[in-house]
């Protein structure tokens, strides 16, 4: 990618960030996501597309600095530290584990939201090659962010 287009998995993300806005009543989105490698924020180019969308601008909030799941943790929780309403992390079905427990050891209470990414990758014969190593690292992330402390 050349930082202007968002990967697979931010695109889901941000679609299923749209339907739970729109379904769910949600009052704002924050979108989490530094720059990697590209020109953009992982994050700008999300709320470009939830804009496009439909969601009103002045619903989105951004955390642009992160590079990391624990990043996000931390950037976040302090974010929303005085926020008393409800916390949603919507994330990939196979990177909620890891992530709902960063944000909860950064000190954010949080109600998990997966959406299907592998399992909607694996359900095409070329991704299941994909879906399988997309599998395999976040085990090995799981195993790091145990031996660091960060889970």
């Amino acid at each position: 990618m050349d930082g202007t287009v968002l990967g697979e998995s931010s695109y889901l993300r941000a679609v299923y960030a749209v339907w739970a806005y729109k379904q769910d009543g949600f009052q704002q989105i924050l979108v989490s996501g530094g720059v990697a490698g590209g020109k953009a924020s992982e994050a700008s180019l999300m709320r470009d597309f939830l804009v496009a969308s439909g969601v009103p601008a002045s619903a989105i909030r951004l955390e642009s600095l992160s590079t990391s799941t624990r990043e996000n943790a931390v950037l976040v929780s302090r974010m929303l530290a005085s926020e008393t309403s409800r916390k949603v992390l919507l994330t990939s079905d196979f990177h909620m584990f890891r992530a709902s427990r960063a944000f909860r050891k950064a000190g954010l209470e949080i109600i998990p939201r997966p959406f299907p990414d592998a399992i909607k990758r694996s359900t095409r014969w070329m991704g299941r090659w994909t879906a399988f190593l997309t599998l395999v690292e976040e085990t090995v992330k799981i195993g790091y962010y145990f031996a660091r402390g960060w889970i």
